[in-house]
């Protein structure tokens, strides 16, 4: 079955990206078209990139990313739950990214993005960084308002009519992750 992570991409205090993230992992929960998990960049304590061998090397040699690059393996496709700071993604997502390469290639990948214009700065610029570790970004994507889809700015209270757009981007990213797997 395909496996698809659900990446909460952002470690700040406070951080309405968990909130995000569960709500999607609730509607991808009731899907059977592959196994739906939460990814929590927070729980992998990744420093500032310490590895001292470029990435793309593959010879990791902290234990912390090797945990998680094991995680992102036996993943066969992603959503990316990311807030806008400052026109882009947070520091701690591209960190993330960064740290490993293999292990994103010829995999697929979909975006639910929040912010003062719906994040799509964030996801502008994070469609640029799928490009270069070879992950197929699909066209379909969330994009949630803090003006609408929060209460006051902080209580995360979705519009109804997203779950609709949420399950068109996961129909993309399971055919997506799916087709690709065949190449890995």
């Amino acid at each position: 079955m395909i496996k698809i992570g659900i990446i909460v991409g952002s470690t700040r205090p406070g951080r309405k990206s968990i909130t995000v993230a569960d709500w999607v992992y609730e509607i991808a929960k009731k899907r059977t078209d592959a196994e739906y998990q939460l990814v929590d960049i927070a729980e992998y304590e990744l420093p500032l990139l310490d590895e001292p061998i470029p990435p793309a090397m593959g010879q990791y040699s902290k234990p912390h990313t090797k945990k998680w690059a094991e995680k992102i393996t036996e993943l066969d496709g992603f959503v990316f739950v990311t807030p806008e700071y400052n026109h882009s993604i947070p520091a701690s997502l591209k960190n993330a990214i960064d740290f490993i390469y293999a292990e994103w290639n010829n995999k697929a990948a979909g975006f639910v993005s929040y912010g003062s214009a719906g994040g799509s700065r964030s996801v502008e610029h994070l469609r640029q960084v799928m490009a270069e570790i070879q992950v197929a970004d699909v066209r379909a994507q969330v994009m949630l308002s803090l003006f609408s889809d929060f209460e006051n700015f902080s209580i995360f209270s979705p519009d109804p009519r997203h779950e609709s757009s949420i399950n068109t981007m996961l129909d993309q990213v399971v055919k997506w992750s799916g087709a690709l797997k065949t190449i890995r």
